[in-house]
């Protein structure tokens, strides 16, 4: 059956990169296309210079489609950007598109460092300006997006991490503001789902059908704000894999399931279902990231009265903030026929007309200080919640070519998902995967796969007020 599944899922990306052949950065007549953009030289007038755009982001496309069609219209370099959005299997395409020689001029870097490491993207440290090195310098991560001090892909948004609630069932529930702990979520959603029963309402739900992205949504937000030092259980100060500290957050889903305030089937739940369910008035409370305003306005159109909080914390004290994950956006295939014209495109999404309007939008809040200085208040309904605070903070991704490859056994989500469902000793789990996760490290750092090492000095306490006062 896997067999089968991974051949359909072959095609689908065969089939996806042929459709867009016309889209490719390789024209069949470049000559048509105009002339030598990689050289600077202009191409002959009423020749347009083609780029295309891959993106894997649906909550901006309307947006997006916008501002690409007034980009064509209104640059003076004859440059005609064509985007074509990706959703579904999209790392797959693009490793396709490479492969036979079809993929886009600029793209979504959305596998930073696997797309890095195959030698999809081109360095832009030549091409950036003084300012813009000055704009993004103390934005810019590891492994986000530099390696070994080559620049590929700037910072834009965060991903501002809340827990998000339909107050409705909580005043239906009798509950007066959002929990403030662990232990208050796992009492709020048993009388959220006792008093939701006539309208098949459940208490919390995250999208277990992919395990290790629904823990890092649950754990992270919940760990980084409690003060742990750590996203996905790499703990910056050591420099070394810890679990234990989840402990009560694991639990806590344990008796979730157990109380049986979680929605049902939800180790099947992908996260679009789960949306469609709390537009439809029938979940809680989940947590997520802050592009949950722009799905609810146009992806999953609600009635539903909702809002976003700050995440409960495993005691009740605030000792760290809401890890914001620096970001990378977009970046320029190495191979283009045409880097001058891509690197323009590329400026123009950069732009800090652009991104304020973007963040003003409400698709995405940036972490860009002068972006975050100019720009309103954004307006899109529910945008509020997810407003920088003074507890969140900018944090590096856990080491990369760790999860994907390295770790043997069961990784984090599937196992926790089991204990979730089935029980154990939550204990010895923990410990496990502790020792598993940091033998993977080991290996990723013998092959130079992560450059990430201790950081002695970190402290969760010291990023409170570093992204907003």
């Amino acid at each position: 059956m896997k067999k089968k599944q991974l051949v359909m899922n072959t095609l689908l990306g065969v089939t996806l990169v042929a459709s867009l052949a016309a889209c490719s950065s390789q024209p069949e007549q470049p000559k048509a296309t105009g002339t030598s953009s990689t050289t600077g030289t202009p191409a002959p007038a009423g020749v347009k210079t083609k780029l295309s755009y891959w993106t894997v982001d649906r909550h901006d496309a309307d947006y997006m489609k916008d501002a690409i069609k007034k980009f064509n219209e209104t640059n003076k370099d004859n440059i005609e950007v064509e985007m074509t959005v990706l959703a579904d299997n999209y790392n797959q395409s693009v490793d396709i598109a490479f492969a036979s020689n079809q993929a886009p001029d600029v793209f979504r870097t959305n596998d930073f460092p696997n797309y890095v490491k195959k030698g999809y993207l081109l360095p832009i440290n030549d091409l950036m300006t003084d300012d813009m090195k000055k704009r993004f310098g103390n934005l810019q991560v590891e492994e986000m997006n530099t390696i070994d001090g080559k620049i590929y892909s700037l910072p834009n948004t965060g991903q501002y991490w809340r827990l998000i609630y339909n107050v409705d069932l909580f005043q239906k529930a009798g509950i007066k503001e959002p929990p403030k702990t662990v232990k208050e979520m796992v009492e709020d959603a048993k009388k959220i789902t006792e008093a939701g029963k006539d309208i098949g309402a459940y208490g919390f739900a995250e999208n277990f059908k992919n395990a290790n992205s629904a823990f890092s949504r649950i754990v992270n937000p919940i760990g980084t704000l409690s003060g742990t030092g750590e996203v996905d259980g790499y703990n910056y100060k050591t420099g070394q894999y810890d679990f234990s500290v989840y402990k009560p957050v694991v639990e806590a889903l344990r008796q979730m399931k157990q109380d049986g305030s979680m929605l049902p089937g939800v180790e099947s739940l992908d996260i679009d279902p789960l949306r469609a369910q709390f537009a439809a008035g029938k979940i809680g409370m989940y947590l997520n990231h802050s592009g949950e305003p722009a799905v609810y306005q146009s992806q999953f159109p609600t009635k539903v009265n909702w809002a976003a909080a700050l995440p409960p914390t495993i005691d009740g004290n605030q000792k760290g903030t809401v890890s914001v994950i620096a970001g990378n956006y977009i970046g320029i295939n190495k191979n283009t026929q045409h880097k001058d014209a891509a690197w323009k495109f590329m400026q123009y999404l950069y732009t800090l007309d652009f991104q304020k309007e973007y963040h003003e939008k409400g698709f995405g809040i940036s972490i860009v200080t002068d972006v975050n200085a100019a720009a309103k208040k954004p307006t899109m309904p529910g945008i509020d919640g997810f407003l920088p605070s003074k507890f969140d903070g900018l944090y590096a991704p856990a080491p990369t070519g760790v999860t994907e490859a390295k770790v043997e056994g069961m990784k984090t989500g599937d196992s926790v998902v089991k204990y979730m469902l089935s029980g154990g000793d939550v204990d010895k789990l923990l410990s496990d995967l502790t020792t598993r996760y940091n033998a993977a490290l080991e290996k990723a750092r013998a092959a130079g796969d992560t450059k990430m090492k201790a950081n002695p000095d970190f402290d969760p306490n010291k990023l409170q007020g570093s992204l907003a006062k």
